[in-house]
């Protein structure tokens, strides 16, 4: 029988009542409880089920819900007698961190502290039945939107004791989206101070807690035990390369099969395939994300739904500003092909502007990626041995939000850009500047340019964008990008193919430094004299290139102002 598909609810109860359309994943229920992990870390891309799971959690095991269960009937879970013994039965804290996206520290850090006051209101009645002795009652009046570090740090700690002692029983922990706070911190230049104050909330609420039951996180990326885990040592993670809860989160292809089958649309199995399938979790190599099949079913035509509910934007700068080398093995991505990745799945955020492996991790912990296959283990030379895992992009939706991201970058002055290539080779220099303020003033971002303090180099930037203009001179030209020549590292060096016919030519890039160049012109003469003072054309003047045929380029940028001179 059809059912009606609402889309954007994440209250399991509601969705249960109204009878919406619904796949059953209650056997998580189950499959969590009896492998009796202390604290356990679930990352899964966005828009996978995460918040709806965890509702569910809250409304199974919260004796809040102690009288609900009949919401359960029908479902998987309340086949099993002991189950519904359980349901109803534990005191729950259940708290998310999903709408904590700001740009800065002071107010994060004060939502969180708002959203820590609000448990406290939440369980109000529980704890004046608890019959509290004076510190804890002191302690309770201080929980606010504005209490200091320390009582942030204790507030769940205290708020587990509390409700164990009112209920006699410990407590269970469900912390839904943990890392979204930590993912704006990086973005927003303020990841110290954030990951310092999670660390101790962490530490207290889940670590030296003798009143927690058991606890749950779920987020979309695996943050390093450095970062914000380090004293967290009972802590399970269940990532996109584990067994663990494989089918929990997102759709099987038999459960998308026969949705399709009880909607009337068994006839789009194969295109729905095509377009949706190919998220894998640890073998399992046939999931299908929830908002795009919701999304299907519900309007009946096929769109990146999924792929186009957020900007993109973290991603799309870490691809452009990327390295040759990064930009590269992208191009084989979105032609279809598969790369070879030693990956670590703990994401350290201050590797993502240098660490190649950094970035890749982090397209799979969206997403992005799929493992189809992964090798042995090889020697990193500091003694560990990232696994090689066979990566490729995860579907057509994703490859087709990919194809629109490029075609974006370049799309403002597209009518212009073989225009640029050709003033380039020729080495007209009023046309090349013009066509770089152009695109400058349309398309870059203060994010972009390194106006943001989490920035590395802004430098980084500059240098990968042209880069991605020069690709298609590849027929006459070797590029290379960071490599040793002379006393240094030059930026780029393009090597002609036929040195007959084209000069090679010597690239600079450089942020005006406002302390020591006045103008742009000067950081332009800083870069040429770097070229000349590091002997960047020793290695092309070995190749048997001559001097008076070696072009050399400054590139001077200060936000959207670029200086192109020679």
């Amino acid at each position: 029988m059809k059912k009606k598909v609402a889309l954007g609810i994440q209250d399991f109860e509601d969705i249960i009542q109204k009878g919406y359309f619904y796949i059953d994943k209650t056997d998580f229920i189950q499959e969590w409880w009896e492998r009796g992990d202390s604290v356990t870390l679930i990352a899964r891309p966005r828009r996978f089920g995460k918040t709806l799971n965890m509702n569910m959690l809250e409304r199974f095991f919260s004796m809040k819900y102690a009288k609900k269960g009949d919401i359960f009937q029908g479902l998987s879970i309340w086949e099993k007698e002991d189950y519904r013994k359980l349901q109803g039965t534990y005191p729950v804290i259940f708290l998310t961190f999903a709408n904590i996206k700001e740009t800065t520290y002071p107010i994060a850090r004060k939502k969180i502290c708002q959203l820590l006051a609000g448990l406290y209101a939440d369980h109000s009645h529980a704890l004046t039945q608890a019959g509290l002795a004076k510190q804890d009652l002191a302690f309770i009046q201080r929980v606010s939107a504005d209490m200091d570090d320390a009582d942030a740090s204790m507030s769940l700690h205290y708020l587990s004791k509390m409700l164990s002692q009112s209920y006699q029983k410990k407590v269970i922990i469900l912390l839904d989206e943990y890392d979204t706070p930590m993912q704006e911190a990086y973005v927003h230049g303020y990841w110290e101070e954030m990951s310092a104050f999670t660390r101790t909330l962490f530490n207290a609420a889940f670590k030296t807690n003798p009143w927690l039951e058991r606890a749950v996180m779920t987020g979309i990326t695996r943050i390093s035990k450095e970062s914000i885990f380090s004293d967290l040592n009972n802590l399970n993670v269940a990532a996109a390369t584990s067994e663990e809860y494989a089918a929990a989160f997102g759709f099987t292809e038999q459960e998308v099969f026969a949705a399709l089958d009880r909607q009337g649309l068994g006839k789009e199995k194969e295109h729905v395939r095509s377009w949706y399938n190919g998220f894998s979790f640890g073998s399992r190599q046939d999931i299908y994300n929830p908002w795009s099949i919701l999304n299907f079913l519900d309007k009946k035509k096929y769109g990146a739904y999924w792929a186009n509910t957020s900007s993109n934007r973290l991603v799309s700068k870490l691809i452009q500003a990327g390295s040759q080398r990064i930009k590269k093995k992208f191009e084989t991505l979105l032609q279809g092909g598969s790369l070879w990745e030693p990956l670590d799945e703990q994401i350290v955020y201050g590797q993502l502007d240098g660490k190649e492996g950094a970035i890749w991790s982090l397209l799979l912990a969206s997403g992005y990626l799929k493992v189809l296959s992964f090798g042995q283990p090889r020697e990193n030379g500091l003694g560990g041995s990232p696994m090689p895992y066979q990566l490729a992009l995860t579907n057509w939706e994703v490859q087709n939000m990919f194809q629109d991201m490029v075609s974006g970058w370049f799309a403002p002055a597209d009518s212009d850009y073989n225009e640029f290539l050709s003033a380039f080779l020729a080495g007209d220099l009023k046309s090349m500047n013009g066509y770089m303020n152009r695109i400058a003033l349309q398309t870059f971002s203060y994010f972009d340019t390194g106006k943001n303090p989490s920035e590395a180099e802004p430098e980084r930037f500059y240098h990968g964008f042209v880069l991605g203009l020069l690709v298609d001179l590849g027929c006459r030209y070797t590029l290379t990008s960071n490599r040793e020549s002379g006393f240094g590292r030059y930026d780029v060096m393009l090597e002609p193919k036929d040195a007959m016919r084209d000069d090679a030519i010597l690239l600079e890039f450089k942020v005006q430094d406002e302390t020591e160049e006045a103008s742009l012109k000067d950081t332009v003469q800083a870069a040429l004299k770097q070229i000349e003072e590091k002997q960047y054309a020793t290695a092309l003047i070995a190749k048997g290139i001559p001097k008076n045929r070696i072009r050399s380029y400054g590139f001077a940028f200060q936000g959207k102002k670029v200086l192109i001179g020679e």
